[in-house]
């Protein structure tokens, strides 16, 4: 092989590999130098001179004394068809596995600073273990928890996802990738929405439960912007695009306030807030919502509380007007344990008559005992 030859070669392998000529010269240097030690009577050690525009390389040979130095320095090329054959030799036993490596190495570059950027693959392979998504020139692996409950994506199925880490295998680059992490939906509305994309619009804070509901606080940098029409859309199309890419997971999108007590009150939509008092040391929040609004702003197991909660990094603890006046009255559930119910003769309604001998309808009897276990469960926090 003449050098012309093996420069075009180069040429043409850094083109189909996607890697640059100096990192495939730095390969033949030093696949030439291992394949020079491979030699009968060759030195300890040998530094390989290349020349990157002729390719005309020298061998620079060297001794190893006691102390390790390199001692002993002389030009030890080979022939010209000696080290002809010692080229073709190496391009075919050792450059094969240099640039399977140099590959990994870029591809791991690659991807190391994409680390919470969102990839689109094709679920491969999935089962109870994991999922594998082609990402065209690598693979991505979802652990199944960074998969969204009840979410089983066939294979073929495209899919977004967002990159959690990006770590260096044997194989070249170990992308894992999540459909559960709250910055997927930060991405997808990055996508959908231009003002995120220009900085316009901010994704203050986001709280999520994958597959059931999640909670984005925005807020605007322009005040001729509205953050949530922004990040709604026309007739609703921007936020739909993301609520289908998350297979129908509900969003609310909630506007960002400086005003902690604010935000909390805003936090708890849909649920209307009469006030929100704040401890002194910000961290618990007693919220006070209209009766019929109670279970509006716990939510079904607790949900909206808990999502409001993260949302705005707080403890929450949601009463009703009643709940909340009668604790001001001193008048606790505790207080009714004990009794008997009754029927009232003249309304023929049930009736809990208390042994202190105070009256409660069964209505309200009812809506005290919800209020109560509301507020002392812990998902209500």
């Amino acid at each position: 092989m003449s050098n012309l030859d093996m420069k075009e070669a180069i040429k043409l392998l850094a083109q189909e590999k996607n890697i640059s000529e100096d990192t495939l010269l730095q390969v033949l240097v030093d696949a030439l130098a291992t394949a020079y030690k491979k030699r009968p009577g060759a030195a300890e050690e040998v530094e390989v001179m290349l020349n990157p525009d002729t390719l005309e390389m020298s061998f620079i040979a060297y001794d190893i004394d006691e102390d390790g130095n390199w001692v002993n320095e002389r030009d030890d090329t080979p022939s010209k068809n000696e080290l002809g054959r010692i080229a073709a030799q190496t391009f075919r036993q050792v450059m094969g596995q240099r640039i399977r490596e140099a590959e990994r190495d870029r591809k791991f570059e690659e991807y190391a600073n994409r680390e919470g950027d969102i990839v689109t693959g094709i679920v491969q392979q999935n089962d109870h273990r994991y999922a594998l998504l082609d990402l065209g020139k690598v693979e991505a692996l979802m652990p199944q928890s960074e998969q969204v409950p009840y979410e089983r994506a066939g294979a073929g199925t495209r899919l977004k996802a967002y990159i959690v880490e990006v770590r260096r295998s044997e194989r070249g680059p170990q992308i894992v990738v999540s459909r559960t992490h709250p910055g997927l939906v930060k991405r997808l509305f990055e996508l959908e929405v231009p003002e995120i994309a220009d900085g316009v619009v901010e994704i203050k804070a986001c709280s999520r439960e994958p597959g059931h509901r999640t909670k984005i606080a925005v807020h605007s940098n322009d005040s001729n912007v509205d953050p949530v029409g922004a990040c709604v859309g026309a007739r609703g199309g921007r936020v739909r695009m993301v609520v289908n890419e998350l297979n129908q997971e509900k969003i609310d999108i909630i506007p960002f306030s400086e005003d902690l007590a604010d935000f909390i009150a805003k936090a708890l939509s849909p649920a209307k807030v009469t006030e929100v008092r704040l401890s002194e040391d910000r961290t618990q929040a007693d919220v006070i919502v209209p009766d019929f609004q109670l279970s509006l702003a716990i939510g079904k197991e607790g949900q909206n509380a808990r999502l409001a909660s993260r949302l705005a990094g707080v403890r929450i603890d949601i009463k009703s007007e009643t709940q909340f006046q009668n604790e001001l009255n001193g008048i606790f559930v505790e207080d009714f344990a004990e009794g008997d119910w009754k029927t009232n003769p003249e309304t023929g309604e049930q009736e809990w008559h208390a042994a202190d001998g105070s009256i409660m309808s069964l209505v309200e009897w009812e809506r005290m005992s919800a209020q109560s276990a509301a507020s002392e469960s812990p998902e209500n926090s």
